[in-house]
């Protein structure tokens, strides 16, 4: 294990790089949190419905934001190597791949809204919710473009103007929720759709910020494109794809878990669908701190191999996994002890609350777990190492996981709580393998 003195002297500049980010990210899960608070108020059936909309486009999101990462892991060794027309040929591809990912998102979103019966789900949840889930399909393409040009800040060293945008969205956000949602200040109370609104608002106003603040940054024209309808490089996008095909499939597998989860509290009812959601906002909201360690972890990795500084990975990958294990910690004491209160902060149907609070004890636990696995794969993915990963999240989510989960749900006294349980081993199994994979791939003379 690398010594001690160096764990310490390499996780300060990893977490200086990862407290914008993870305050970012945290801004960014607040857009859905404040959602869910707000929807929730109107009544159980849209929060169900929220859910369900979320659940299938987050899904398509994710495995996007997964083909999308490359910029960050690539842009970041330009960058230690001091390559800056490197860093800029992969923002100008980042923003292609942006666009020509969320074409394709919205042909397959917008077919499936006129399938969403077949999904098994209370038909008044499936009555109520083509609407938002049209309109938060539509916002995934400045989600996408924002995407990009934040991994690219970031990996160039300017984490704080990203996360200063996001902040200012997110309160845009709320405050078009209540316009919108309740009817306010002389707007139509749309209700659930008006939540969408919001966010296709707020996520297109946050990309065009971001654009406008880069654009105009001098410490930034080094690695910002001077000509950005170039023809693209097959090569360089060919490159992008070998990390971002297995990143994408590693979060399809993960995101897919839980999506499936849904369905399979949806299978059960509206009572435990938006219980569900509610669990999830929360877990979600604290997974954005061990995911912006990732993000660090693995920029600083790629610095670093750029660089050639090959003695530091070790030191930054596990003392980055130990901040990560001791934050999630308190947060599932939190869980534990405080699931009651959380939950009643979302709705006040009892039997929502009571069915949610169950959840966040199981929740307490898979989130030291949760902490473990993303930091473990954003270390892996910062030594360019994919594929194995990829193949662990498979077995981990779908041939573990989801059969437990739904066994324990649909075939024992547990019920919806028996679902998470499923999740929790998952997680579990994942967090073991990856950080086994980590030491095994910074062995001496291993890279």
């Amino acid at each position: 294990m690398p010594q001690t003195a160096a764990i310490f002297r390499e996780l300060r500049p990893t977490l200086a790089l990862a407290f914008p980010i993870i305050v970012g990210q945290v801004g960014q899960m607040m857009m859905g949190i404040t959602d869910s608070v707000m929807i929730g108020q109107v009544g159980k059936v849209p929060l169900a419905a929220s859910a369900f909309a979320n659940g299938v486009c987050n899904l398509i999101f994710i495995v996007g934001m997964g083909l999308l990462l490359p910029v960050a892991v690539l842009a970041a060794r330009a960058h230690g190597a001091k390559e800056s027309r490197e860093c800029a040929e992969y923002l100008r591809h980042g923003m292609a791949t942006a666009v020509a990912i969320g074409g394709g998102t919205l042909l397959i979103l917008g077919f499936l809204s006129s399938q969403l019966h077949h999904f098994g789900q209370p038909a008044e949840v499936v009555g109520e919710v083509n609407p938002y889930f049209l309109l938060l399909t539509a916002s995934l393409i400045p989600a996408f473009l924002h995407q990009v040009l934040k991994q690219f800040s970031e990996a160039i060293g300017h984490p704080w103007a990203a996360m200063n945008i996001l902040l200012g969205c997110v309160g845009l956000n709320v405050f078009l929720n209540w316009v919108l949602i309740y009817g306010n200040l002389g707007a139509p109370a749309l209700g659930l759709a008006g939540a969408g609104w919001a966010t296709l608002a707020a996520r297109t106003t946050a990309v065009a910020l971001l654009w406008w603040w880069l654009a105009r940054q001098p410490a930034v024209r080094k690695e910002w494109p001077e000509r950005w309808r170039r023809t693209l490089s097959w090569t360089r996008l060919r490159e992008m794809m070998r990390i971002g095909i297995p990143v994408g499939s590693q979060w399809l597998f993960e995101a897919g878990a839980f999506s499936a989860a849904a369905f399979m509290m949806g299978w059960i009812g509206t009572v435990p669908l938006a219980a569900h959601q509610i669990a999830l906002s929360c877990a979600a909201f604290t997974f954005m701190f061990p995911l912006g360690l990732s993000a660090a972890v693995s920029v600083r990795l790629s610095k670093s191999l750029g660089a050639g500084r090959l003695d530091v990975l070790r030191p930054i990958g596990f003392g980055a996994l130990a901040a990560g294990l001791v934050v999630m910690s308190c947060f599932g004491l939190i869980f534990a002890f405080g699931g009651g209160l959380l939950a009643r902060g979302f709705t006040p149907e009892a039997d929502v609350v009571a069915l949610a609070t169950k959840l966040l004890v199981v929740a307490a636990v898979f989130q030291i777990f949760d902490g473990a696995q993303v930091i473990g794969a954003g270390a892996l993915r910062g030594l360019t190492d994919v594929k194995i990963p990829t193949l662990i999240t498979f077995i981990a989510y779908w041939i573990f996981a989801l059969p437990a989960g739904y066994l324990l749900a649909f075939k024992t006294p547990v019920g919806a709580v028996g679902v998470w349980m499923g999740l929790a081993a998952g997680l579990g199994s994942a967090a073991v393998f990856l950080a086994w994979r980590f030491h095994h791939k910074t062995r001496p003379g291993s890279l």
